[in-house]
């Protein structure tokens, strides 16, 4: 694992003195999960190759910047994460909504999920309003908090709380339709 190490940082030091072939060789190791991260926020595949391209330009570019408090592929994942809100924002595709008190469900139905497929799944988050589909985003997949998507959508804690809750709430709804129609 050290050697790992070794050699990674050995491949960042001349990725920032422009050695292409370093370059060539992180884009390989990261470029599918960077490509992920950003489809995921943004739900167009073009549009987030663009992003990632964008966002290992601005790495490499910003890598004396990178001080290895965190991994660099934790680095990457936040400059993917801000660019693609960037560019949702400046594209006025993320719907924000404003704080209001969540009421509890009483009763929950029981639903078998596990008739569920990816196929299924995936729609359905996609299907959700910008806002609640990047906070789900955030939160179940990539492992953010509310605290920490509070920060990346720049909305407070408690709007941050709420919406992630919404969001689950709504996507239950959502799948739960889904089984309903298929039985």
């Amino acid at each position: 694992m050290k050697r790992h190490q070794q050699h990674r940082t050995e491949l960042l030091k001349r990725c920032e003195q422009g050695d292409t072939e370093a370059q060539f060789k992180v884009y390989e190791q990261y470029y599918k999960a960077m490509f992920n991260t950003a489809y995921r926020i943004l739900g167009d595949r073009y549009e987030a190759e663009d992003m990632m391209q964008e966002s290992f330009l601005a790495a490499f570019t910003k890598l004396h910047t990178f001080s290895g408090e965190v991994s660099f592929g934790a680095w990457l994942k936040r400059i993917v994460v801000n660019k693609s809100l960037t560019s949702l924002k400046k594209n006025s595709r993320l719907e924000m909504t404003s704080l209001e008190v969540v009421q509890e469900q009483k009763a929950e139905e029981t639903v078998d999920y596990s008739v569920l497929n990816i196929t299924d799944l995936k729609s359905s988050l996609e299907g959700l309003k910008s806002n609640y589909r990047l906070a789900l985003t955030l939160n179940l997949i990539e492992g953010y908090d509310a605290e920490e998507i509070a920060q990346i959508m720049e909305i407070s804690y408690e709007n941050s709380r709420t919406t992630i809750s919404r969001a689950k709430n709504k996507l239950r709804q959502v799948l739960a339709q889904k089984i309903c129609k298929a039985n």
